[in-house]
């Protein structure tokens, strides 16, 4: 399967991927490749979690989000999640448990994401990256829950971490 890198960024790259069908068939696939990801559920007490509301240009709207960031090359996603629950939150975690992981979107994007709960959390400093417009809120998990089931949580990554917690907790 022939690959040609059509664009570099900063975190992606973009690609156009060449495949063989059995039939002997060629077809072009558009595939957006990215190192990965961690997502992060702090939980703040037995009833209540951190989440984000995150300004994202690329919808053009304000967000309910989990914390969340990009893997650096070769980096742990476990020191990933700790990074970026800090920079994103102030928070430090005492006690870490994956939930697994999960592909958002694998028709056209290779990204991903590794989803942990942070409890027993520290407050300290956030360290937002420069054009990060990110505000932590203690949300009640219930009220977090109900939002992820009518619509009020949008966020795909969100929405699977919140229902993923609520039935193994």
């Amino acid at each position: 399967m022939p690959r040609q890198v059509l664009y570099q960024g900063r975190k992606i790259q973009v690609a156009l991927d060449i495949d063989t069908l059995p039939d002997g068939r060629s077809v072009r696939r558009d595939v957006v490749l990215h190192p990965g990801a961690v997502v992060i559920l702090p939980v703040v007490d037995g009833e209540h979690v951190c989440l984000l509301r995150n300004q994202r240009p690329a919808v053009g709207q304000v967000l309910w989000e989990l914390p969340a960031g990009t893997l650096e090359p070769g980096e742990p996603p476990e020191h990933a999640a700790a990074r970026e629950l800090a920079e994103e939150t102030g928070y430090r975690a005492g006690r870490w448990t994956s939930l697994g992981h999960f592909y958002p979107s694998p028709g056209v994007l290779s990204e991903v994401m590794h989803l942990f709960v942070a409890e027993e959390l520290h407050p300290g400093p956030m360290n937002l990256e420069p054009g990060e417009e990110l505000h932590p809120q203690i949300v009640p998990f219930r009220q977090a829950v109900a939002w992820a089931l009518d619509g009020t949580i949008r966020d795909a990554k969100t929405v699977i971490g919140l229902l993923l917690w609520e039935r193994r907790r």
